[in-house]
């Protein structure tokens, strides 16, 4: 008996974006994994120091620099990973690129987990950074491209999902790990996330339109085939890519003895600035991408806990905790939203409930309104996982062909990293020297990203390719 099918969503599909997704999760795991273990790791909490299994001490003397030095080591590493994979992902395919990223993600929890040294400890955070910038990359990408069209906003909004399910999962290992003899498996937990990832790939298919791209249109129809179902008729999504036709001659033909069909034109991250078929497409993705970290999601992931505390220090922890379990639950309830309403309009909702949660957060903190405060922080979250949150990873995709998804990816993801490291830098010192009036500045922030939605991004729910979406002319 053949496997259910609705709507090309088939039991192998649901498998393959679980698997893929992992990557994700695991870039939300180390964005929160040191966050409740930090006393114990610096040897500030109310333990006695002493070594533990293999002689490895059972902490790790930090000052607040080296802290943070430590920290801003996984957006390091994650700006270079998300630089270099889309090229990877467009020349030798999504699927090695994300055997690429599991094995950097498999690595850096080991080193962080055997850390004797600061520097250790940093040396793993670059590692995991490189494979979470990776992943963030081309695991987007190759959901999009394997996703049913009137679902891509549905399973990209999967993607958004993982990475607060990453936080989730840390989060609750850090309540319950967090002493000397035990904060290293919280460190070392990533690796068999990684593994089980690396593994679970051995039987996850090339992107169709990767093989399409690269003249094997035969090996994509038998690709949809396994993730769609075998009577699921594919013929004209994959005439929409606006790929060569010597691609279909293969497919009927087959290529000349002892010929092997050339590849398609790769764009490389220069050529998509350099040609202004692109350039606005690079505007678009890259700027969606920094309003997701600018517009603050990160001073609250990173720093609720201390935020709440200024009002509530014993209830902190504990809400921090609910509140990231509530937005893993409405990224779910919102992942229909995109493919129903829009993913411009997404982005406009998302951006306008942050910017308003962030006035209600200077109040409730301002007049120490605890339910006021509980309410923005939630509304903050809630309004990220509608908009900012799934909807960046998907434009990519579809806002360019094949031949450049890559390398837009890698300038949106790129500066993604470096809003990451700004808003995590220097929120703290922001925070110090303004006070509660810091969220005005992310307020109006908002304001800005708003406009720069209104004005630089298409809408391209329900569109068949770039050309479409930027309602370009297409020549037979």
């Amino acid at each position: 008996m053949a496997p259910p099918q609705f709507n090309g969503i088939t039991p192998f599909l649901i498998y393959t974006i679980v698997i893929v997704t992992l990557g994700p999760l695991l870039f939300g795991y180390h964005l929160g994994e040191l966050n409740a273990p930090q006393m114990v790791i610096t040897c500030k909490a109310d333990e006695i120091p002493g070594y533990v299994a293999l002689g490895l001490p059972s902490c790790i003397p930090m000052d607040a620099f080296q802290w943070g030095m430590v920290q801003s080591m996984f957006t390091v590493g994650g700006f270079f990973g998300a630089i270099f994979t889309g090229a990877v992902a467009t020349s030798f395919g999504r699927l090695f690129a994300m055997k690429w990223a599991a094995f950097f993600l498999a690595s850096g929890p080991i080193a962080e987990a055997l850390a004797g040294k600061m520097w250790m400890l940093a040396l793993g955070r670059a590692l995991s950074g490189i494979g979470a910038g990776a992943a963030t990359v081309v695991c987007p990408m190759y959901i999009s491209e394997v996703s049913p069209q009137n679902q891509r906003g549905l399973f990209g909004a999967f993607t958004q999902v993982q990475i607060n399910f990453g936080i989730v999962v840390a989060q609750l290992l850090g309540y319950f790990f967090s002493t000397s003899d035990r904060w290293r498996w919280i460190l070392a937990s990533g690796s068999y996330i990684a593994g089980f990832m690396f593994f679970g790939l051995s039987i996850t298919p090339e992107s169709p339109k990767w093989l399409s791209a690269n003249h094997r249109p035969r090996m994509a129809r038998g690709v949809f085939q396994r993730l769609r179902g075998k009577n699921a008729d594919t013929r004209e999504e994959m005439d929409s890519w606006d790929l060569s036709g010597e691609a279909e001659e293969e497919s009927l033909l087959g290529p000349p003895q002892g010929a092997r069909p050339q590849k398609q034109a790769h764009m490389s991250i220069i050529d998509v600035i350099r040609i202004p078929k692109y350039r606005r497409a690079v505007v678009a993705v890259t700027g969606a991408m920094m309003a997701q970290q600018l517009c603050g999601i990160n001073s609250v992931v990173m720093y609720s806990v201390a935020i709440l505390g200024k009002i509530m220090p014993k209830q902190a922890g504990l809400i921090t905790v609910v509140v990231s379990a509530a937005n893993v639950l409405v990224t779910l309830l919102a992942s229909p939203l995109p493919d129903k309403i829009g993913r411009k309009s997404c982005l406009l909702i998302s951006i306008g409930g942050m910017g308003s949660a962030s006035a209600m957060l200077f109040a409730g903190l301002e007049q120490d309104i605890q339910w006021l405060t509980v309410v923005a922080i939630t509304l903050f979250v809630a309004s990220f996982g509608i908009g900012l949150g799934p909807v960046p990873f998907i434009l990519a995709s579809e806002l360019v062909g094949p031949e450049a998804v890559g390398a837009v990816s890698s300038w949106a993801l790129a500066g993604n990293w470096v809003c990451t490291f700004l808003v995590s830098m220097f929120f703290p010192i922001l925070n110090n020297a303004l006070g509660n009036k810091v969220w005005w500045i992310f307020a109006g922030v908002a304001s800005f990203w708003a406009a720069f939605v209104g004005v630089f991004i298409p809408e391209s729910k329900g569109k068949a390719n770039a050309d479409e979406v930027w309602g370009r002319v297409r020549h037979a």
